[in-house]
This record gives C-alpha cells, sequence and structure tokens, in this order.
C-alpha cells in the first residue's frame, strides 16, 4: 500500500502530471465549454488523458475539477452538478493512478472576490470549498491541490476547508508573474506572504502553478524563492512549457521535452519535491521529465 502523498514527498521527488485543458481540447473540447460535463458525457476520453500521464510515468494524476465549484459550475447553469461531477472526477483518476499513484484532489479559484473587493464572505467561501472538497473526497481523492492562487486570503479559505471536510494531505499553489522585487501573485503577494498565509492555513505542501510570461529560467528562481519561504514544509512546482506566445491559431507554448526535462533536473536541484507542469504540457512533456529524474 502506498504511504500517504505527504510522507512520500518527503523520501523522494514524485512527478505530477500536466496540463488537462489543452489535452481535451485535442479530443474536441471547444473554448468556453464546461470540461467538467466530459466527466459525465465524455469520461473515456477524460479517463484516457489521466492514463496517457500515468503511462508516461506520473505518479500523481490531478482530476478533472479545476472549475468544480458550485460558482464556477454555476455560470453555465451547471450548479446542481457539484457533487455527481466531482465524486466521477475522483473516480476517474483513481482509476488511472491505480495502486501505485495518488490522485490530487484539484480546487480551483471559486472565480470572485472575497469582501470587501466582492460580494462573498469568508464563511460563504468556506462552505463552497467544503462541498466541492467533501465530494473529491468521497470519489477516492488521496490529497487534496487547491491550485492557481492569487489571493491569499481565498488560498488560506482553501486550506481550511480541506482540513475541516478530511484528514488528507492539503498541497496550495500559486500562480506568480515577475516583478521588480521577485515573484508576486496578481493580488501583489510575494511568494514568501503567499506561502506563509497557506501555511497558517494548515496546508502542508506549497508551491506554484502556471505564470505570467514566465520562461524555465524565471521557474528555476520561482522554486529557490518558494523553497526559502517554505522552511522544512515540501515544495510543488508545475511550469507551464516555456513563456506563451501569440500566433493566428492562438496562444502556443513551445518548450520542448527535452527541455522540460532539463528544467525539471534544475527544479529537483532546487528543492522541489512533486514536479510536474501545467499549460502546454502534454503526456510527452511529462515523460521526457519522469525519464530525466528517475
Amino acid at each position: 500500500m502506498n504511504p500517504d502523498l505527504l510522507s512520500a514527498s518527503r523520501s523522494a521527488v514524485l512527478v505530477c502530471d500536466g496540463a488537462m485543458g489543452t489535452q481535451l481540447m485535442l479530443r474536441g473540447l471547444t473554448p468556453g465549454e464546461c470540461g467538467m460535463r466530459w466527466n459525465e458525457e465524455r469520461a473515456a476520453d477524460v479517463g484516457a488523458v489521466h492514463s496517457a500521464y500515468a503511462q508516461a510515468g506520473c505518479r500523481v494524476i490531478t482530476t478533472n475539477s479545476f472549475g468544480g465549484t458550485r460558482t464556477m459550475l454555476g455560470r453555465h447553469g451547471l450548479g446542481d452538478q457539484v457533487l455527481d461531477w466531482n465524486r466521477k472526477a475522483a473516480a476517474l483518476a483513481r482509476a488511472a493512478a491505480g495502486g501505485n499513484g495518488w490522485v490530487f484532489g484539484d480546487v480551483g479559484p471559486f472565480g470572485d472576490f472575497l469582501e470587501p473587493l466582492g460580494e462573498t464572505a469568508e464563511d460563504e467561501l468556506l462552505a463552497i470549498f467544503s462541498e466541492q472538497i467533501g465530494a473529491l473526497v468521497e470519489g477516492g481523492a488521496d490529497a487534496i491541490l487547491v491550485e492557481t492562487m492569487s489571493d491569499p486570503a481565498e488560498a488560506a479559505i482553501g486550506a481550511r476547508a480541506a482540513k475541516s471536510v478530511s484528514g488528507l494531505p492539503v498541497a496550495v499553489t500559486f500562480a506568480f508573474q515577475k516583478s521588480a522585487d521577485g515573484f508576486r501573485t496578481m493580488m501583489g503577494t510575494s511568494a514568501r506572504e503567499a506561502i506563509a498565509a497557506v501555511l497558517g492555513a494548515g496546508a502542508e505542501i506549497v508551491g506554484a502553478n502556471c505564470g505570467t510570461d514566465l520562461s524555465l529560467d524565471d521557474y528555476v528562481a520561482l522554486a529557490e524563492e518558494l523553497k526559502a519561504a517554505a522552511g522544512t514544509a515540501p515544495v510543488i512546482l508545475q511550469p507551464n512549457a516555456g513563456a506563451p506566445k501569440s500566433t493566428p491559431q492562438g496562444v502556443a507554448y513551445d518548450a520542448t521535452p527535452d527541455e522540460m526535462a532539463a528544467a525539471a533536473l534544475r527544479l529537483r536541484g532546487a528543492g522541489i519535491s512533486i514536479i510536474g507542469g501545467c499549460c502546454g504540457t502534454t503526456p510527452a512533456h511529462l515523460a521526457a521529465m519522469a525519464r530525466a529524474l528517475a
């Protein structure tokens, strides 16, 4: 039987999976369509993406539930599907991960701002996150990943919700951009401030995913900031496949699998415990990274 994800991340570098949305788009998901609908209507396609990452060497598989809160699903008129579709998201990832991997129950931003910038109170957001997380736990998640956060207060509530619902390990990641004095979230929060906020709320694994216009060199520099801020907590980093570029067909990421593999080795050298990919990454990228890290 696998140890829990937190214990495993303290003893070895784990490979997490890569992008889900772009992989579903290759299978026909249209821009603006609710990707979680596929957990119900095209479960085989979602499972195929998970399986491709597992076969690439990823031991941590992330559920297709990034927009799975009642508020985000409500934008598609699907708020009543929170429990069912999150359970199914976790079950699909569980099937692909098998007995030798772990499932991250994925929780993204709830889509608005907390008071006073927005109209959502802290206790209301706690209930919103708790509803989704409870369903992910019921579906078979081994840990909860609260990801792509900008507001440390929202991220902290996500961590608190996860801890209130289950005793599973909790990871929280932020999206950063470069600034004159290091890396900051869209809300202007430094890496040190962001990590401190979620560690204080109960997160055991901390780090970053995605990022605005960050090169692979930037992600390595960010890794060093995150590691310094995290203390003894394991750090997770899921970089994009390089900085995005505009093309006639839309935004593209052009880092090759070999370039991502080289970056993964540098991230391991910086002390990162869980290494995966975000926007633009594919099973081919993750396979190269897994081979390099092995």
